[in-house]
């Protein structure tokens, strides 16, 4: 069993140096209110992203089959993709009307010149004039060939009772023939759509006849964690949701309403969308290129700054990633973290994390964890037969912990 809750401070890896400008990175089916990347195979996805730089650059987009743990696969391109696994990024658009300006990309997968025939994980990047990757996403197309039903419940572990929360699972294959599944079949459970929060490493606890169930006392553990925080933007010159402030200046500065540590320390039932964001605009007809960019700022009160840890907000809005560009620093003057982040117009989660010096993020200590909180839990199920070249996703089961209270 492997429980992985990480920092992302490889920034070579995800193209920071080169996206510096890059921003609002989306990755969605077709339709609103949709944030998972993890779909049927066949359904169309849209890449979207915006570069302030605002001059037309020829961005690319390339398309890599993984398997289950996020390495290359084996399989060539020409075996999961007909047509082409590169191509450039033909929709480009401009910003209209607005005091930020920048340029908007986009592009629909599959489309006429990349459609792909595999299911499985997918790392998709988008490369420069130069070659270089700028930004990267995970997306998994799945097959509906097993059936897999996931109950979550409060945690047994009397320690946990009031922290944590429990993934059980069950999946039926009749129509697939598993004759190992310690080395046929791979599973993965997945918390609000963040990578960085996954159990993988699990084997079956009971076996029936086309039956697997995983049914685990600690082992499937999850901090409960807590509601996310949220603002609104939708209104660009006026106060809206958790804005105390704003001001004109080169571009509009929003000032959110501060947080406090101490308001942490007990559960509160708060609606939110599991730290995800939408961009919208009241101000404009077309969010994507209409929708502007405002300075959000973010303060959070503390008496004194946490020992050998850095606060970072977390959502998101860039990949829940660990970047500079999201720290907060203390102001013993105001005794508080204060920073301030450039974002599109929209409705956004956000929470704060604390960072130790092994670069390990804890989303507890200053949220605070509790059994009662609405998380959305995907189990994704991996499939690679004996002599096989590569990992199906041949069924997604999901689950939230507000259909069992």
């Amino acid at each position: 069993m492997k429980h992985t809750i990480i920092a992302s401070f490889l920034l070579a890896f995800c193209g920071t140096f080169f996206s510096q400008n890059i921003k609002s990175i989306q990755l969605r089916p077709l339709g609103e209110n949709n944030f998972s990347a993890i779909v049927p195979l066949g359904t169309v996805l849209e890449l979207s992203f915006d570069d302030l730089d605002n001059d037309n650059k020829e961005y690319q987009y390339k398309i890599q089959h993984m398997t289950h743990d996020w390495q290359p696969s084996r399989l060539l391109s020409s075996q999961y993709i007909d047509g082409f696994d590169q191509n450039n990024i033909n929709t480009i658009t401009n910003s209209f009307n607005t005091f930020q300006n920048y340029t908007h990309y986009a592009v629909q997968i599959p489309n006429r010149n990349s459609i792909i025939t595999k299911s499985g994980n997918y790392l998709l990047s988008v490369l420069n004039d130069d070659d270089e990757v700028v930004f990267t996403r995970r997306f998994v197309l799945y097959e509906n060939e097993v059936t897999v039903g996931v109950n979550v419940s409060r945690s047994r572990n009397a320690k946990a009772l009031q922290t944590q929360q429990t993934v059980e699972f069950v999946v039926s294959h009749p129509k697939l023939r598993i004759n190992n599944p310690s080395q046929e079949v791979h599973v993965v459970i997945l918390k609000n759509e963040n990578w960085n929060e996954t159990i993988t490493g699990l084997q079956p606890t009971f076996f029936q006849q086309n039956v697997l169930r995983y049914s685990y006392n600690n082992n499937t553990n999850f901090w409960g964690g807590n509601e996310y925080l949220n603002f609104d933007t939708k209104i660009i010159r006026n106060n809206s949701l958790n804005v105390v402030k704003v001001e004109r200046k080169d571009i509009f500065h929003h000032y959110l309403y501060p947080n406090d540590v101490k308001t942490f320390k007990t559960y509160r039932y708060n609606p939110d969308i599991n730290g995800q964001f939408a961009i919208r605009t009241l101000e404009g007809s077309d969010a994507a290129t209409e929708a502007d960019y405002a300075m959000m700022h973010f303060t959070l009160l503390s008496e004194e700054p946490f020992a050998d840890k850095d606060i970072y907000v977390y959502g998101a809005f860039n990949n829940f990633e660990i970047e500079e560009e999201n720290k907060l620093f203390y102001n013993p003057n105001t005794n508080s973290y204060v920073g301030n982040i450039l974002l599109k117009q929209g409705f956004y989660n956000y929470s704060f994390v604390t960072v130790d010096k092994n670069n390990v993020i804890d989303k507890n200590e200053i949220m605070g964890s509790f059994f009662e909180t609405e998380n959305e839990y995907k189990v994704l199920f991996y499939f690679k037969a004996f002599g096989a070249l590569y990992d199906r996703v041949v069924g997604v089961g999901m689950s939230s912990f507000s259909q069992n209270r």
